[in-house]
């Protein structure tokens, strides 16, 4: 037998005993019981450790952390992020970011980038590489190509001494004296401040831009965040023979018939040119007959809330739900420049959105 060949098949055999062995080994370990104990031990000791962790660094990167932004915000381009291994779900998470906050970004896999996928990176774009060791291969190997297209390269590493930090326009220091894992050094607590480091930039870039909520939910149209930045009250509110309308002569009891009628719970007292004077409520409603003994016939002026809380038609209707509650009001006039209502707006309405 070829030698090359028997030795392959000796590696594969002790390869497989090692891993039935472990399996067994681990099939033995997980049939015995959890120590509650242990367990929250170890999660305090991570937890504790990355957050300590994450302390650290702020100092340290006060040095490289505005240059890094300016790099960032003066971006043509797109920004190109890359890590490989843990650090390439770091780089991903990282872009994703960056897209969903106003900087157009990508990620580029280091292996597939040396096998054509170069092709997306561009003048104008800022090269933010992710590698703890800052020798990582794949990522070292890029080095020229972005230099020799005049792409700016920022890295993100745990040794300042490394390739990849001798040959980048800025660094950052995201060392960690160790892993959260004291056994095998998987990556945690580098790889967490990693993450930490790449919101950062992208918040930072948010404030030098101005970034606003309502562009934010320019790029997350379709989900809740989308939604409930975007809604208005005019998209939602009732309008024309559902907005329970009285004047502030009527009695008490026609009111009544119109707040039953509109089922809105309020009625909104109006003068001759429709301006909005009052509200009747039926808290309101049901404080007057109490307090007084026969109120029926009373004008409904004797009893209305003056002045009360309102929005408008392209009020957002998450403001709406903050005024709500902040007030402890179910139902708001929607007034147009003239104070004459347009619209009611509930907050049942607003649940059944999906914004309460």
């Amino acid at each position: 037998m070829n030698t090359a060949a028997a030795g392959s098949r000796v590696f594969l055999y002790l390869t497989t005993h090692r891993l039935m062995t472990y399996k067994n080994a681990m099939t033995t370990a997980d049939s015995k019981k959890i120590d509650d104990r242990s367990v929250i031990t170890a999660m305090d000791n991570v937890l504790s450790w990355e957050a300590a962790c994450i302390e650290k660094i702020r100092t340290r990167l006060n040095q490289g952390f505005v240059p890094a932004v300016s790099l960032l915000r003066q971006c043509e381009g797109r920004v190109i992020v890359s890590g490989m291994g843990k650090m390439g779900w770091i780089a991903r998470k990282a872009a994703a970011t960056f897209c969903s906050t106003g900087t157009p970004a990508l990620f580029l896999h280091p292996s597939e980038a040396q096998h054509g996928d170069l092709g997306i990176v561009s003048r104008g774009d800022v090269f933010l590489a992710l590698s703890n060791s800052g020798e990582t291969a794949e990522i070292v190997d890029l080095l020229p190509f972005m230099l020799r297209n005049s792409v700016d390269t920022i890295a993100l590493t745990g040794r300042k001494e490394s390739a990849l930090a001798r040959k980048s326009q800025v660094v950052l220091d995201i060392s960690v004296e160790r892993e959260a894992d004291p056994i095998t050094s998987a990556p945690t607590a580098s790889t967490t401040v990693a993450l930490a480091v790449c919101d950062a930039l992208a918040v930072a870039l948010m404030t030098c831009r101005g970034f606003t909520a309502e562009q934010f939910a320019i790029f997350h149209p379709g989900g809740f965040l989308g939604k409930k930045l975007l809604l208005t009250v005019g998209e939602l509110m009732h309008i024309g023979d559902r907005i329970p309308i009285a004047a502030p002569t009527n009695r008490l009891r026609e009111a009544i018939v119109v707040m039953s009628n509109k089922a809105l719970g309020c009625v909104f007292v109006v003068d001759s040119l429709g301006k909005l004077l009052g509200i009747m409520t039926d808290g309101d409603l049901r404080r007057s007959l109490t307090i007084h003994s026969n109120p029926l016939d009373d004008r409904l002026a004797q009893h209305m809330t003056a002045s009360p809380r309102f929005v408008t038609a392209d009020t957002l209707a998450a403001e709406a739900i903050r005024l709500m509650e902040q007030h402890s009001i179910t139902v708001l006039p929607v007034l147009n420049s003239d104070k004459v209502p347009v619209g009611a707006i509930h907050l049942h309405d607003l649940v059944q959105a999906g914004l309460a």
